[in-house]
Formats: C-alpha cells, structure tokens, sequence
C-alpha cells in the first residue's frame, strides 16, 4: 500500500516537473522571439525584457520549488529565488549606467543561477532521472556567465542579443528535457 502511494505520488511530480519543462521552453521562446525583435529596436523594450527574464525565474523556481515539497526539500531552488529576484533588481541599477553593466549582471547571474540549476538536477535525477540536460544546461550556464562578464569589458552588441542567445539554448535544454520526461511516461505506460 506504501509502495503503491510512493508510486502514485511520483508519477504525479514527474507530471509536473514535465509541464514546468514545458512551461519554461514557451516562455524562453516567446522571449527570445520578442529580444530578437522589439529588444533590438526599442531601449525600453530591451530594458523590459532583460528585468523580465530573471523576475521569470524566480516565479518559475517559487512555483516548481512550492510545487515539489516547498523550501527545505528544495534549497537549491529557493537560493535561486533570492538570487534571480536580485538580479532583476541589480539589471534595473545597472541599465541606468550603461549595458556593459547590464551584461555583467546576467553573467554572474548565469554562473550562479547555472550552478544552483545543476545542483537542483543532480537531486532530482535520483528520483526521476532524465536530468542530463538540465545538468548539462546548468554546467553552460555557468560558462556562458563567464563569458558575459569578460565580454562586459569589450566593446558590444546590445547585451539583449547576447542574452537572447543564452536564453534561446535554455529553451532547448527545458524542451529536451521535457520530452525525455514524456518518453519515460510513454515507456512505462507501454510496459
């Protein structure tokens, strides 16, 4: 009867954590989508868009993080709730000196915002497994948020772009990872 509830229980967060996939590869794409067009054209728009991604992560994180067991199963994911609400706060300080700034904001955002990613997947794979893309989404993050912070220093594109792109692979990752999800529940659905 234990067995059966853990079971139950299970299947129903590995629901969830698929939709969450899901949820977070629309979002990413309807974002890049509107970086990559009112972004580059509009100061505001891009100054919108890069508050936006990270205020969208830490909703996200509260959500998935409430969503599968609260706060103290998931600290990994409530760390990144402080930070991504900082970061959006930090981007705002940092847009009213120049973008270089703004750059170098995401890029220490991405390193510790892709570690935390890559530690709340390895936790996760012991339970659901199917998480190699988002470890591997966390460990790029991370990379490219050294990338950001070297690249602040040089003369640039619009930071939007550079983010768009960030945020376009982790699109990927959430789709890769969503679909690894729903082919497990189709494998054991068939079995």
């Amino acid at each position: 009867m234990v067995a059966h509830h853990e079971d139950i229980t299970r299947v129903r967060e590995e629901r969830w954590l698929k939709h969450y996939y899901f949820i977070r590869t629309a979002f990413s794409a309807i974002w890049v989508a509107l970086a990559f067009s009112i972004g580059q054209h509009s100061p505001v728009g891009a100054a919108v868009l890069l508050v936006v991604y990270p205020a969208w992560d830490a909703l996200a994180n509260y959500v998935d993080m409430s969503r599968s067991g609260g706060m103290a199963e998931n600290r990994t994911q409530a760390t990144n709730v402080l930070i991504s609400v900082l970061t959006a706060v930090a981007v705002i300080m940092a847009w009213t000196v120049n973008m270089n700034g703004v750059l170098g904001v995401f890029g220490v955002w991405a390193i510790l915002a892709g570690l935390l990613q890559l530690g709340t997947a390895v936790r996760r794979w012991k339970r659901f497994g199917a998480q190699w893309a988002m470890i591997l989404s966390g460990g790029q993050s991370a990379l490219a948020g050294a990338f950001f912070i070297v690249q602040a220093h040089a003369p640039m594109p619009p930071a939007i772009a550079k983010v768009a792109g960030y945020a376009a692979v982790g699109a990927v990752y959430f789709l890769v990872s969503a679909l690894l999800l729903s082919v497990g529940q189709l494998r054991r659905k068939v079995a």
